[in-house]
């Protein structure tokens, strides 16, 4: 997309990469190819809130819809400095493979505004998201587009933009956005999905290699929803977590951690760092040290080409979207580390997400443990779907993710043609 200048980012530049990689093994029609390359819908918008000190602030705002042909979008809202236009193009195209590989009915998309959520009170957030979710109104809507939460945003942000597009519409209309808080149309177990998640995959692999979780050195970038939640079951079923990392730094113990302990402590620190018992280490020095398992479950382009051969863990889950680019990728396979990709790792949000939006459209909820059940079986099948044509290929895991997910889209294009 180099005559598209507004959607450079480094992010972008590894999704397009990936596409075209998977294209060319799939040998995918120049048409077809071409249209996946970008996304359909891209809308900016300016963001006017009056801060608590009296003074108004402009913020950025973005909303990408990449692709419709499996049904409408779906994809998250991050709130943080770095968003950008390229950034956000580059989420919405990986949700796109990752619903479609998870056999959900939905193209992806994703939202980010560009802010500081930390450095903001509450009634500035609720004021932020309240004007945001205005202005994307013509893009947003249960059989359109849903958003949900993602990095700096929560369950009190989805609340707030539901109840804003409700009271637009004269009534409630819990499946606009899916993560809500239980009380208002939310699902049971959809806070805990996205770690559960990669815990699920990290079973299937082990099993695939022949081995078990219990006594592997896990190290986790991120102790938020995902990492939080992913240390937690690991370290419940044996696996030794020997560091933890969160947006203040880390903390490492070659013994392993006390995840219940390090959870009391973040309650009361807001932070990992300080933990006692154990050294503080940084986010940098924390990806390189030697392990079985390396969860990066924080941001993107984390594991790039001038660390990655560095990078000592003998499998990666990644966590996050888009933590490793194409180099890293590259360095990794040279060095025999097993890499599961983010579209298959890290989908079990989005597969819950389904499952509340399906509830919030029938206004019949299941119980937690069928939410449970039906994510793990989900995860266990495409996990296994991937694990095969990675071999029947001889390709790896990411590789093997991206062809059936793109292959699903494009068929889908194939078979609805193109209008006019």
């Amino acid at each position: 997309m180099a005559d598209m200048p507004e959607f450079e980012s480094e992010m972008h530049r590894t999704a397009v990469a990936q596409l075209d990689q998977v294209a060319e093994r799939l040998h995918l029609d120049h048409e077809t190819h071409i249209r996946l390359r970008y996304p359909r819908r891209a809308l900016v918008v300016s963001i006017p809130v009056r801060m608590d000190d009296g003074r108004t602030e402009v913020f950025m705002g973005y909303r990408v819809h990449h692709n419709t042909a499996l049904g409408p979008t779906k994809g998250g809202l991050r709130y943080d400095a770095d968003v950008n236009m390229g950034e956000v193009t580059a989420l919405a195209m990986l949700m796109t493979w990752k619903c479609s590989l998870m056999g959900l009915p939905y193209g992806g998309a994703k939202g980010g505004v560009r802010c500081t959520p930390r450095g903001m009170s509450k009634r500035e957030l609720e004021s932020l998201t309240r004007r945001y979710t205005a202005e994307i109104m013509l893009f947003i809507g249960p059989d359109l587009d849903i958003p949900a939460p993602d990095l700096g945003t929560d369950e009190q942000t989805m609340a707030w933009m539901m109840d804003t597009y409700s009271m637009t519409q004269g009534r409630s209309v819990p499946g606009v956005v899916t993560g809500k808080p239980i009380l208002v149309g939310g699902s049971a177990g959809r806070r805990e999905a996205t770690g559960r998640g990669i815990v699920y995959v990290l079973y299937q692999a082990a099993h695939s290699l022949g081995e078990e979780l219990k006594g592997k050195k896990v190290v986790i970038q991120g102790f938020g929803n995902v990492g939080g939640v992913a240390a937690r079951m690991l370290w419940r079923d044996g696996a030794v977590i020997q560091g933890i990392s969160d947006f203040q730094g880390g903390v490492w113990n070659s013994q392993g951690l006390d995840i219940r302990a390090l959870d009391e402590h973040v309650k009361e620190a807001g932070t990992v760092a300080g933990f006692p018992g154990a050294d503080a280490i940084s986010n940098h020095d924390l990806l390189e040290q030697p392990c079985d398992i390396l969860v990066p479950a924080a941001t993107g382009s984390q594991i790039r080409e001038d660390n990655a051969d560095r990078i000592r863990a003998k499998i990666i889950v990644e966590g996050a979207n888009g933590p490793t680019t194409p180099e890293a990728d590259a360095i990794l396979r040279t060095h025999g580390v097993l890499v599961i990709p983010d579209v298959l790792a890290n989908a079990g949000g989005v597969v819950v997400s389904y499952f509340e939006w399906v509830q919030g459209l029938q206004f019949f909820f299941w119980k937690e443990s069928e939410i449970i059940a039906r994510l793990q079986e989900i995860m266990t099948r495409a996990f296994t779907r991937v694990w095969n044509v990675s071999k029947k290929e001889n390709v790896d895991l990411r590789t093997a993710a991206l062809m059936e997910g793109v292959r699903r889209v494009a068929d889908a294009h194939q078979i609805r043609g193109l209008y006019p």
